[in-house]
């Protein structure tokens, strides 16, 4: 077989694979590989660097997968003694989360995230595969074990306390994400949570600016809010709550004015938007120079995880699917963040493609 057919049959099997593992594999030198690349291109049978089609690019997640284990306490929970409690185990982790509920509501997702050689790695990967997430660009480990998660809730499904074990996620490191370059480069919209380094988080969002990948990053707790860079030129869109926006911000926001203010200050570092979410107070957003707000629908409270994760998402996929204001996007996240709350799952396991097409943007909730 030439080689031209014999390096379109690799990327064909391997979208990702980077130009240098191409060179390798077939003996060629990086710039003959460059040419036959572009000799594909010419023929359309490749889109170019990211070796897609364009009505294919996917939402690209990045960041954390791991194994949920919740505790919910049977009666008031008491600290200091025992509990009597029912346990329930669940995949998660806020990429993760996001991209099954993109991949149920019919958008093209992949995801990059860390798994060790473990059940629980096996089974995530197996799971978001069964999804219809592609996860050929996971990061395959023997030095950590997969991610954990453990979450303890009231009688009423509110978390008290949660607990942690990312440190897997440490070995995404930019040179790691300089083996997904052509994955990355491919993707219609990134979207990265804060389980990710400091430097990671940084050069996604410079190679997301340089290749003109939209770029949303998401927050996932106040001491991680350490890891979001001062140099925000070129995001597209930060999602975060009130006590992360504090964290950033370096002081309490007691009023509207300071949490304003603060909002201003990401701006001003480079974000074009901001999302703050507030519970069931509902969401702020910025729009036209201002701080907009939206009231959360009434929810029967069943279990809150994944209810910012599914809000997350809800606003990527309205993104995805060219609306640029935020208003319907935030409207659709407290729609699929009150159906996740009002189930016993992390992702509503209902979701389906057109889910949003059918309702008016003004019958959403207000």
């Amino acid at each position: 077989m030439p080689k031209k057919d014999q390096l379109y049959e690799l990327i064909r099997s391997n979208p990702f694979i980077s130009q240098q593992d191409l060179a390798t594999h077939l003996g060629l030198s990086r710039s003959a590989v460059a040419n036959y690349i572009a000799t594909l291109v010419r023929e359309r049978r490749i889109l170019g660097r990211a070796y897609v089609l364009p009505d294919h690019r996917p939402v690209l997640c990045v960041g954390a997968a791991n194994l949920d284990r919740k505790l919910r306490s049977l009666d008031t929970l008491a600290l200091g003694t025992s509990n009597p409690a029912r346990h329930d185990e669940a995949f998660g982790g806020v990429a993760r989360n996001i991209a099954e509920n993109l991949a149920r509501l019919g958008a093209p997702v992949a995801l990059i995230t860390a798994i060790g050689a473990d059940a629980s790695g096996h089974a995530l990967l197996a799971h978001a595969e069964e999804t219809g997430i592609d996860v050929r660009g996971a990061l395959r480990t023997t030095d950590a074990a997969s991610g954990t998660y453990t979450a303890v809730l009231d009688q009423n499904g509110e978390m008290r306390v949660a607990l942690a074990d990312m440190a897997i996620n440490d070995s995404l490191t930019p040179e790691f994400f300089a083996s997904r370059e052509q994955q990355r480069a491919g993707a219609a919209l990134i979207v990265a949570d804060l389980n990710l380094p400091h430097d990671s988080i940084a050069t996604l969002l410079e190679d997301a600016v340089r290749d003109g990948v939209p770029m949303v990053i998401v927050a996932v707790s106040e001491p991680k809010m350490a890891r979001l860079p001062r140099e925000l030129v070129g995001l597209r869109l930060l999602i975060l709550n009130e006590g992360e926006l504090a964290a950033r911000a370096g002081r309490v926001l007691p009023t509207m004015h300071d949490i304003a203010e603060a909002c201003l200050a990401l701006q001003r570092d480079g974000v074009q938007d901001l999302i703050v979410t507030r519970g069931a107070a509902g969401v702020l957003y910025t729009a036209d120079g201002a701080l907009r707000s939206l009231a959360a629908p009434p929810v029967d409270v069943v279990d809150v995880t994944g209810a910012g994760d599914a809000f997350a998402a809800a606003v990527c996929w309205t993104l995805y699917s060219g609306e640029t204001g935020l208003e319907l996007a935030c409207r659709r996240g407290l729609a699929l963040s009150a159906m996740t709350i009002n189930c016993a799952h992390a992702v509503h396991p209902q979701l389906m493609p057109g889910m949003f097409d059918a309702v008016a943007p003004e019958t959403i909730t207000d």
